[in-house]
């Protein structure tokens, strides 16, 4: 390879981590003082072997530890379950990725170009981790008070201040089953299809021999979830 050709490729990457850069900065409203730390975030294991796995698993403990805080403070009158409730729709995978694609996320991923080819892109489990693992790099590289910041401005939208905490659709469900003395909700996949990096399932939700509800989702538990609040809405009503 020719010395300009190399100047040139140089100035190419050069290039692209001045983008990221700016774009970390616009979306977490700091300038990244360890770039390295967000590009791996945003690799997935199709493209390198440095992927964002690890920064996911610091990530996931950080959004938790902020959200139970914050709704802590924003809560002071409900009980455990309450918080628990709250906690558990604002954290899913499924809000994470919702989070990633409103900060533009998908434009900023590295992927190999079978993941990218198999809808990686769009996935909300692929989407979910990354958005943690950004959390986690954004902890590492700035603190936890940075990182809550963040958190509370991105998700400050999801918290709903009035009315009662949000009940996931299988404890609904559940409960909708014992007070009509129905037996308890089953689930069963049906049908797994897709790569390993963007699965879908297909899960079926029964109550006995009383009804029965399908649905997809990119994890057992987000087709469980789906399949619930199908079967609910089909038996409440």
């Amino acid at each position: 390879m020719d010395l300009v050709h190399r100047r040139a490729l140089g100035a190419a990457g050069t290039g692209l981590l001045s983008e990221l850069a700016a774009w970390i900065e616009a979306a977490f409203g700091r300038r990244p003082a360890d770039l390295a730390l967000y590009e791996r975030a945003l690799t997935h294991g199709s493209h390198a072997s440095a992927t964002y796995e690890r920064l996911e698993f610091l990530g996931d403990r950080v959004l938790g530890l902020a959200m139970a805080e914050w709704l802590f403070e924003a809560f002071p009158d409900d009980p455990e379950g309450a918080l628990s409730k709250r906690y558990n729709a604002l954290v899913t995978g499924a809000v994470c990725a919702e989070v990633a694609r409103g900060l533009g996320v998908v434009s900023h991923l590295r992927l190999g170009k079978q993941a990218r080819d198999d809808g990686a892109a769009d996935s909300d489990n692929v989407l979910g981790d990354v958005m943690e693992a950004l959390l986690g790099a954004l902890y590492h590289d700035a603190g936890l008070a940075a990182a809550q910041g963040v958190i509370r401005r991105l998700w400050a939208d999801r918290i709903q201040r009035d009315g009662p905490a949000p009940q996931h659709p299988k404890s609904a469900l559940q409960e909708w089953a014992a007070a009509h003395r129905r037996k308890p909700p089953a689930y069963e996949i049906v049908d797994r299809s897709g790569p390993g990096h963007a699965p879908r399932f297909t899960v079926k939700a029964t109550i006995g021999n009383t009804a029965e509800a399908e649905a997809e989702g990119g994890s057992k538990q987000e087709a469980e979830t789906a399949a619930a609040a199908a079967l609910l809405a089909q038996v409440a009503g």
